[in-house]
């Protein structure tokens, strides 16, 4: 984590659409998540050289499944429980902190003379 950021600020928590960096938190109706996340988080997204990694870190049950279908954008499915709030955490974007409710996490893209992911 930066060492710049403000260790006493209080983090939002949202349940609707939402990004950081170059993920979005996109609210789904699908079968929720059963994967248990563990105590130590998950690295959804790894940057060059480790600086941009997020990792899915909950208080209270919450679970993330990766997606493995191939869809490039997708990145996995996120179920928070009732009573718990989960955390998009990045070194650079601090944290997001997500309401209960099922989500995809995906990439952006964007179009910039050739289609291509965000680059954070």
């Amino acid at each position: 984590m930066d060492e710049r950021l403000d260790r006493q600020a209080e983090i939002s928590v949202l349940s609707g659409l939402q990004f950081q960096g170059d993920v979005a938190v996109v609210p789904v109706t699908r079968d929720p998540s059963r994967t248990p996340i563990p105590a130590s988080g998950v690295p959804v997204v790894r940057g060059q050289d480790q600086a941009n990694t997020r990792l899915r870190v909950e208080t209270g049950p919450a679970f993330f499944t990766p997606d493995r279908s191939g869809r490039a954008l997708v990145l996995g499915l996120l179920t928070v429980e009732e009573s718990a709030t989960a955390y998009l955490a990045h070194p650079e974007h601090a944290f997001t902190g997500i309401a209960p409710g099922t989500y995809e996490l995906r990439r952006q893209r964007e179009q910039a003379g050739q289609v291509r992911l965000v680059a954070d």
